[in-house]
């Protein structure tokens, strides 16, 4: 059994001085977010082998604001990456020291539709049913992958056992209306 952590980066600034969306980093909301939600994964526990990033600014910001005590990898593919290249730089960056956890960091719509190609029907919960419907800025999300290795990490092999956003843990990172 292998687990998967997706975290998606916070709230991004969408400031008309920036050029390319790249370059995009958070607003003050985001780092908020991005700061207790980095609370909530440490106090999760799990010891993560691998943490695997964009190099996105806002990524990278996030990552800094969470303060996870990780050093991750940056990989160019996972920028506004789909669920079929998430998959296939945790299955190549896995492969090689074959950790029992990976945390990814990245963007949507490629981390919910990793959800949404992991979990197989069969083993859809209230937390992917959740996930589903929206997995917003700054969302945490657990995987089981019914998995040896990282490089047999496939469609329907895994279970959603952990879904938590912002606005979870302090409603004042809810919605905006």
């Amino acid at each position: 059994m292998k687990r998967l952590g997706l975290l998606r980066h916070a709230k991004s600034e969408w400031d008309d001085t920036v050029k390319r969306d790249f370059d995009r980093g958070l607003n003050d909301r985001g780092r908020r977010g991005a700061s207790l939600m980095g609370e909530h994964v440490v106090a999760e526990d799990i010891d993560w082998g691998l943490a695997i990033a964009s190099p996105a600014v806002r990524v990278r910001e996030t990552l800094e604001a969470a303060r996870l005590g990780i050093a991750p990898v940056f990989d160019d593919k996972l920028y506004l990456a789909s669920a079929e290249t998430i998959a296939d730089v945790v299955s190549a960056h896995g492969s090689k020291s074959d950790p029992e956890a990976i945390l990814v960091i990245g963007h949507n719509p490629g981390l919910q539709e990793t959800i949404l190609n992991l979990v197989a029907p069969a083993r859809e919960n209230d937390l992917f049913r959740s996930a589903a419907v929206k997995y917003p800025t700054a969302s945490f999300a657990v995987l089981e992958c019914a998995i040896e290795r990282w490089s047999a990490l496939k469609a329907r092999c895994a279970t959603l056992t952990h879904f938590a956003r912002p606005r979870d843990l302090d409603s004042d990172l809810g919605p905006e209306f």
